[in-house]
């Protein structure tokens, strides 16, 4: 018996949307008496960061300050419609539908200050420090606040947008089977290092080391965030969570989060990630979708860090010490076997 070592690799790639007859999202914005924007969603943040980086995508394409962009989630009676933060395509379908909106609401602005300056729209800028100014005349400017006040007050306009972001449905060819089931796909490569212990069946992960391309990053924090964090549900499928241990019989499953099993901190291995950006054509400033793929990743490579660690080849989830037992069980055959698990039931994983 022994403490074994092996490392196992996995690489996918992972599609942005779906193909859900045009898997659409709306976005709608309108400017506040005092110049800030706000971005009226659907989309839920499911705690990726998604009203983050949509308000810079907003900020970023309306040339103003971030801070003054403010985004409200509403709900399916209020908001404009989001066919749901799934498929890793809220950043991507969000963001272009917000671009939008976006681009229709600068332009509003600027036909408003082009009146208070006496200046044609297209001689106009904004600076992104909350400022209009006539381009090559810096001298010549108004502020977003007083543009929006102007609006309200004096010109009675509404400064507002709207954004909808649609991949016309792509129909199945009868002959082929050829479609195109998402708008892009980022890619991740992931190499596992794990410890077993044969005597007991415990699997540790030493180390994950991966490389993920996602497109144009947004916001690199939560990027590395999601790889993290992702890393760690990846753990938790590969090793410990299932709610039907002995499936497809139901006994023994959990009933509780006290009964559940899942990593925490003690489990998190050592991490090191590389992001490489080749930005998509379609995404809004280049983005795809990195959020389900960075737990999917690490799943195969530490199952097949471990067959490398014990010459075997578990196919199940989660691999439990249970697992891992029985298959050194079968490695070595009945007549040279002296564990005691016999009695165990024959179906153990989901």
């Amino acid at each position: 018996m022994a403490k074994v070592r092996g490392q196992g690799m996995a690489a996918i790639n992972y599609p942005t949307g779906m193909n859900l007859g045009g898997d659409p999202s709306q976005a709608l914005i309108h400017a506040s008496t005092t110049g800030n924007f706000i971005i009226s969603l659907s989309s839920t943040d499911l705690g990726q960061g998604l009203k983050t980086v949509i308000a810079q995508i907003g900020a970023e394409t309306l040339g103003v300050p971030f801070d003054t962009v403010i985004i409200d989630t509403a709900d399916t009676d209020t908001g404009p419609h989001c066919m749901g933060t799934f498929a890793s395509r809220a950043t991507h379908r969000v963001g272009n539908a917000v671009m939008m909106a976006a681009n229709e609401a600068k332009k509003a602005l600027l036909d408003v200050a082009a009146d208070e300056l006496e200046a044609s729209p297209d001689d106009l800028e904004l600076d992104g420090n909350g400022s209009i100014v006539v381009k090559g005349v810096p001298d010549r400017s108004i502020s977003v606040i007083d543009t929006a006040l102007a609006a309200h007050f004096k010109h009675g306009k509404t400064i507002a947008g709207r954004g909808i972001y649609m991949k016309p449905k792509s129909e199945v060819d009868p002959l082929t089977g050829e479609m195109d089931p998402d708008s892009t796909e980022a890619h991740a490569c992931t190499v596992a290092e794990v410890e077993v212990d044969t005597e007991t069946g415990e699997v540790k992960v030493l180390s994950l080391k991966s490389a993920y391309e996602v497109g144009q990053q947004v916001n690199p924090a939560l990027v590395e965030g999601q790889i993290v964090g992702g890393a760690l549900m990846g753990i938790g499928h590969a090793l410990y969570e299932t709610t039907n241990p002995y499936y497809p019989a139901i006994d023994h499953g959990p009933l509780n989060f006290s009964d559940y099993l899942m990593p925490g901190p003690a489990e998190l291995p050592e991490m090191e990630s590389v992001v490489l950006e080749f930005p998509s054509s379609n995404g809004p400033y280049g983005v795809k979708g990195v959020g389900e793929m960075t737990a999917n990743c690490p799943i195969p490579a530490i199952v097949n860090a471990i067959n490398n660690a014990l010459g075997v080849r578990i196919t199940t989830l989660p691999v439990t010490p249970e697992v891992v037992l029985r298959a050194l069980e079968e490695r070595r055959g009945p007549s040279q076997s002296n564990l005691p698990i016999a009695n165990f039931p024959t179906e153990c994983s989901s």
